[in-house]
């Protein structure tokens, strides 16, 4: 065998070597391109649920902290957006919608619902606080009249069951908190909206 036939093979092999790197290397960038793409998105789609979750939270609070849902669960927010107790967040000042959120009940999808009520007895209030004082009642001389001595006060406590829904109107994304709200409520109120 002669040189020049030595090298001739040498070449071409290195040449397939060359190529086969070359391929390795193409693939592992691709790989690690699609790994921090994925990533990327995981990552993306926890912030969308985290941003659902923070404006499910914020109605919740505006619910809690007006306790118009006790007199009216139909009508909770005193501006809806698109609809009876729904309200919409700009999260990023663009005057547009990104998220809305629906409060209800896992029960009733329309409203927050009344779980149970229990008249306030009037030997079980605190006269000294004033809450407790407003709800008092004098108990009147009526022997032998069914039901006129009850000892009821005017006051009931009552148990809700109240529901954020929020949906990200891009991504949909969406995240619901549940929340069990104990509110003092007028007992002639209570009857008509809690079982």
């Amino acid at each position: 065998m002669n040189m020049n036939s030595l090298r001739k093979r040498q070449s071409g092999t290195t040449l397939v070597i060359a190529m086969l790197m070359l391929v390795m290397m193409t693939l592992l960038a691709l790989t690690g391109f699609n790994l921090g793409r994925g990533e990327y998105q995981i990552i993306s789609n926890m912030q969308f649920q985290s941003e659902a979750a923070s404006a499910a939270q914020m109605a919740l609070e505006q619910v809690v902290s007006n306790l118009t849902f006790s007199s009216n669960p139909a009508n909770v927010f005193p501006n809806p957006c698109s609809g009876a107790n729904t309200i919409c967040y700009d999260t990023n000042g663009d005057t547009l919608t990104d998220l809305e959120v629906t409060i209800r009940s896992r029960g009733d999808p329309a409203k927050p619902a009344c779980i149970a009520a229990k008249v306030i007895k009037n030997a079980a209030l605190n006269l000294a606080i004033a809450d407790d004082l407003g709800c008092s009642t004098g108990a009147s001389q009526s022997f032998g009249i069914a039901g006129a001595a009850t000892g009821d006060s005017l006051c009931a406590d009552s148990i809700w069951d109240v529901q954020a829904v929020a949906v990200d109107s891009v991504t949909q994304a969406r995240a619901t908190l549940t929340e069990g709200m104990s509110v003092r409520v007028s007992s002639d109120n209570i009857i008509n909206s809690c079982p």
